[in-house]
């Protein structure tokens, strides 16, 4: 499914839902961050999705970063909760939705990397490295937070 992604766009359609979703920055060995290049909006992004009825918030990002990239992981921190209401996401089914994210840090532990329905590329990216990819500002700013350590959780 396309979505068109809105960021403080007075011309952005009205919410008509809100989904939450979960992401992660996941860092190997090397410091490099596990990133996607999505299919549904041609950005790159850190891997993650919607919780389905039936599991925790950290049972979804374990599923996601399996589904999308091939890599199991273990969650290790809560980054934040990243809910801005100029972010707007629009799919081609109507559903116009306001960004609801909860992004955790997490460790691979296993599995090999490869792409999925809802990602045409994954890699692992050196962190000075991704200002030169297409991000969307939302995903920019889990990055970010995620590698500034802090001992309190980002929230909007």
């Amino acid at each position: 499914m396309a979505r068109t992604d809105y960021f403080h766009d007075p011309d952005a359609p009205t919410p008509n839902s809100i989904k939450v979703a979960v992401s992660a920055l996941v860092r190997d060995s090397q410091g490099r961050i596990l990133m996607i290049h999505r299919t549904d909006n041609d950005h790159y992004s850190i891997p993650g999705g919607g919780l389905e009825a039936g599991e925790t918030v950290t049972q979804a990002l374990i599923r996601e970063v399996k589904e999308e990239t091939g890599i199991d992981v273990k969650v290790t921190d809560l980054i934040g909760i990243f809910s801005n209401p100029d972010h707007v996401i629009a799919y081609d089914d109507g559903e116009v939705r306001q960004e609801f994210s909860i992004c955790f840090r997490a460790d691979p532990i296993g599995g090999e990397l490869r792409t999925s329905s809802e990602s045409k590329e994954v890699r692992w990216v050196v962190p000075s490295d991704v200002s030169s990819l297409d991000v969307h500002p939302s995903i920019a700013l889990r990055i970010e937070r995620g590698l500034t350590p802090s001992a309190r959780p980002y929230y909007t």
